[in-house]
This record gives structure tokens, sequence and C-alpha cells, in this order.
């Protein structure tokens, strides 16, 4: 069940490990999980900042950043690499639960570029000097952009918004492992799982309830580079996990 940037999820904790075996999740969970994977790199690293980077790849985005404008291209922009922006359809109907990297008006101040030798060549760019497919010519004609158009809507888009929307389909539980491995719940996926891990008996389990919003999507996102208990670092330091209420 979702709130305004909060979905719910249950954790099934084995207590004596003091570890996640699973989570119990819905679609709006799984498809935040598999948004990740198309999140730029730059985006993460700016979500993330540098300390929580793992290995080298912060050095680069911080040596990116600290370049002086003189050593760059002048067809080109630190803040296409920096700042890069998640395609609007890959966020639609999936809850926001990470910060907005989006800029809060698209539309102030982009420009946009086309060939000026032969206005048939229907290519356009947002990279002043790119080269244009037709013909080669560098593209500097500046384009007036309108805006984005949000109310018209083609037959794919009418499909689109008579379905669920984002990746996964609803009504069906997911089981989320500690390591984010996803599946279809079942009774057999289950009781496998309990059994890899030699728990004894349902005594040894715990069910939690936890609200899942921005920071747990900020501290799973980084917890998903450095560790395969990602679960477990997010969710059983918190003090704010209150138990489920016992199935009758």
């Amino acid at each position: 069940m979702a709130t305004e940037n909060k979905v719910s999820l249950k954790l099934l904790i084995d207590k004596k490990a003091n570890k996640v075996l699973f989570a119990e999740a819905g679609k709006d969970f799984v498809d935040f999980l598999f948004i990740l994977l198309s999140l730029p790199v730059g985006t993460v690293i700016r979500l993330l900042k540098k300390p929580a980077m793992v290995g080298c790849i912060g050095n680069l985005y911080e040596s990116l950043e600290n370049l002086n404008e003189a050593y760059i291209q002048p067809n080109q922009s630190k803040d296409s690499l920096l700042k890069p922006n998640v395609p609007l359809t890959q966020l639609a109907h999936v809850p926001l639960l990470l910060p907005d990297t989006r800029p809060l008006k698209p539309e102030a101040g982009r420009k946009l570029y086309g060939c000026s030798n032969n206005s048939n060549h229907r290519c356009v760019t947002d990279q002043r000097g790119s080269r244009c497919s037709n013909c080669g010519s560098s593209m500097t004609y500046e384009l007036p952009f309108i805006g984005t158009n949000t109310n018209n809507t083609s037959a794919s888009d009418t499909a689109t918004s008579n379905s669920e929307g984002g990746l996964v389909k609803g009504l069906v539980t997911y089981m989320v492992t500690d390591d984010l491995s996803v599946s279809p719940l079942s009774m057999v996926s289950g009781v496998a799982l309990l059994n890899k891990f030699s728990v004894k008996g349902f005594s040894a389990l715990n069910e939690k309830m936890v609200e899942f919003g921005i920071d747990e999507g900020l501290e799973l996102l980084k917890a998903s580079l450095q560790s395969k208990a990602a679960l477990t670092s997010v969710f059983l330091a918190k003090d704010e996990i209150k138990d489920a209420a016992s199935p009758n």
C-alpha cells in the first residue's frame, strides 16, 4: 500500500541472526528498485555524494566538477554529465522515493539547435555545434523551445494510460531478498529461502512493518552499491520499525 512518497513493506527477520530474510513488497516498491538500473552514474554520485562512493568514480565526478570551463569544448557542457536527467517516461507511475534531480522548470533557459543550411533537415540537438546527420554541418541555428506537451495523447499513450504503468504487474506480491533479488512470492520460494538460511521453525522469525520513503530510498541506493545485505543495512537500525499485526 502506497502513501505520498512512501510505500509499506513487511519484513521477515531472522531474530537469531538479526538479518532480514526478505520483504513482502508490492508493485510500487519493485518498480522503484528496477528504475534504479536506469539512473545515470552522474545522478547516482550526485545523490549519494562523493564520500559514499566506493572506488574511484567519485574522483572522476569531482575532477570534472572542478575543471575550469576554459578546458571544455565550446559545444559541450559539464552539466550534461554532472547533472544528467532520467527520461520522464521512465519515471511515470513510479513513486518518487529518491530526491527529484530534474529541473523544476525544464523549459527555462533550454535551447535547441538545428542546421541552418537546409530547413528540411529534420534533426535537432540541445548541444550547440553538433553535426547535422544529413549534411554534416555544424548545428548552431537556435530554435524556439515552446515546452513539453503533456495534453496530446497518441494511441500508444492511451494504451499506456489504461494500463498500470511502471514496469511490473500489480495484483502480485513480490519477494525481495536481503541482496535485492526479486521474484514473485510463493510458498515454495519462501520455504526454500528459510531452508537456505537454516531457519528452524517460525518461532525464530519476526515480522516487521516498515514505511519506505525518500530517506530510505537514498540509504537503499547506497547499500545496493556497498553491501549484499541491503535491507538489513537500511532497516534493522531503524527505531521506527514496528511489529506487524499478527495474522489471525
